[in-house]
Parts: structure tokens; sequence; C-alpha cells
């Protein structure tokens, strides 16, 4: 399976970029502010893959989920090329009766197994969880 993704120069720093015929995305230096830099972009698509993969897992167990959310860190070295060395993501669970071994589980399949961004990267990947209780 192959993936197309184009990028057109615009002006400055900035680029549009797409994939395939989807929506575009604006990407920009922290100067030129009017979009995401490349490596936010490479930790959006680490905390979408490993949210899309837990989320639906935990669809999948029958969880009573009301919430998710992700928070995502990444360190980054000091020398060229500035990889990320280190990334924290958070998970937050908002919901009812949530068993953490759920959870946890859902986790460990998303990030051993399933996302493939996480896969991708020449990092370590670290992980904390929150459960909500909520009653709705």
């Amino acid at each position: 399976m192959s993936i197309h993704a184009q990028l057109n120069w615009t002006d400055g720093s900035q680029f549009v970029a797409r994939v395939g015929n989807g929506p575009a995305v604006v990407i920009d230096t922290p100067e030129g502010g009017s979009g995401p830099t490349p490596m936010g972009i490479l930790l959006m698509g680490v905390a979408g893959c490993t949210a899309v993969d837990v989320v639906s897992i935990l669809k999948k167990k029958r969880v009573n989920m009301t919430g998710f959310q992700i928070n995502i860190t990444g360190e980054r070295a000091e020398k060229e090329p500035m990889r990320y060395t280190n990334i924290h993501i958070e998970y937050i669970v908002h919901g009812k009766d949530i068993k953490p071994k759920a959870v946890e589980h859902a986790i460990q399949l998303s990030e051993e197994k399933y996302c493939s961004a996480i896969a991708s990267l020449n990092a370590t990947v670290s992980n904390t969880y929150r459960i909500f209780e909520r009653d709705e």
C-alpha cells in the first residue's frame, strides 16, 4: 500500500500540503505562524494514530466512554537533526465504571502492535493515563 502526499511552497517558510485528494494543511515555522511546524504535525500524527486505535479498542470492549483526549509531549535532541528522542503520551478517558486494565490493554495494543506512526519513529515512547468518572 502506498500513500501519496504533495507539498507546495506558497511564500516565506509556508507550505500547503495534502494527502491524496484530502483537505489541505498549512505548514509553517514558528516565526511564520500560519500553521503547525513539520515536527508538530509529526506529534499530532502520533497522537491521532494511537487515539484511533485506543478508542476503537475501548468501544469493542464496550467501555462506557463519554470523552477522550490525548496530551502529547516530545523531547528533541539538541543537535541536528534534532529528532524526537522521547515522546510522552497522556491518555485521558472520561466515562463511567471504566476498568483501568481495559485502558492499559488498549494502550498497549496500540503502542506495541497497531499504531504505525509510533512504529515509524526512532524515539522512546512512554505513557500515562487518567480516568474521569462521569454520571451521565
